[in-house]
């Protein structure tokens, strides 16, 4: 009973303010849902966090509301939630020296494939 205390207490938790109110500025909620469409959220994987209902969801889309209201650029935002969740967080990966080869492997077994077929097909002819 005493371990299950501060689960229950974390579900009573309301939600933070922006996790459901837009910002008054229309070009600045604009921006927030751009950038919300682009990051996924941690614990339905297969939803972004402008999607999303579960909790972790509103709270980053209140970090980014907060901080498209404060000024911040959406690049900004996008790089410090990157930098806090990891990169699988964004839509968007970039090219590093750890997601390079997510990019190079499909590029090489097309062209494996190409050469298979390219000898395949010479060989008949």
């Amino acid at each position: 009973m005493l371990l299950s205390s501060p689960l229950s207490a974390q579900q009573s938790m309301p939600p933070a303010p922006y996790a459901y109110t837009q910002l008054e500025d229309p070009q600045q909620e604009a921006e927030a849902r751009e950038l919300m469409a682009s990051l996924r959220c941690l614990e339905c994987q297969s939803q972004s966090i402008a999607d999303s209902d579960a909790a972790m969801a509103g709270d980053m889309r209140h970090q980014v509301r907060l901080r498209i209201a404060a000024g911040e650029e959406p690049e900004a935002i996008r790089a410090w939630m990157v930098e806090r969740y990891g990169d699988y967080i964004s839509y968007e990966p970039r090219v590093t020296t750890m997601t390079w080869p997510l990019f190079a492997i499909p590029v090489v077994l097309f062209a494996i494939g190409l050469l298979v077929m390219w000898r395949r097909f010479r060989r008949r002819a």
